[in-house]
């Protein structure tokens, strides 16, 4: 899988997860609130609807805290994601196979040292030195 298509399905994972437990969070809270303030208001409230409730209160509150951090998470990754240069494109040109073959290329070129061509199959030759005799007095 693409390195960038990755990071991209990452990114919009963590944003769409973060998101859903906001909500997720939030309609916890709101519905756990609504029914211990009304229980409570017209004295039917029992100890179940209040403890439990406020439990549920709590993790509402963790899902919507854990939610907010994850969209700030990536509303930071965008603003990092901006003020990273990318590379510029390279611009490549279609190949055009209808035109006629260049025939310069298919030339081989004219040596232009006199160095001795070497097969590589065959093995070199040993070359020896003869040492020079020094002058005996």
């Amino acid at each position: 899988m693409n390195k960038s298509l990755t990071r991209s399905i990452g990114f919009w994972l963590l944003l769409v997860l973060s998101a859903a437990s906001a909500a997720v969070g939030g309609w916890i809270i709101s519905g756990q609130i609504g029914t211990m303030t009304t229980t409570l208001a017209d004295g039917t409230a029992t100890g179940v609807e209040v403890y439990v409730g406020q439990s549920l209160v709590v993790v509402g509150a963790a899902l919507l805290g854990a939610g907010v951090l994850g969209i700030l998470l990536a509303v930071a990754l965008t603003a990092v994601r901006a003020l990273i240069p990318t590379a510029a494109p390279v611009v490549v040109e279609p190949i055009d196979w209808t035109a006629e073959a260049d025939s310069t290329l298919d030339e081989t070129p004219a040596a232009t040292t006199d160095a001795p061509v070497v097969d590589a199959d065959s093995e070199p030759e040993a070359v020896v030195v003869e040492p020079e005799t020094a002058p005996t007095r």
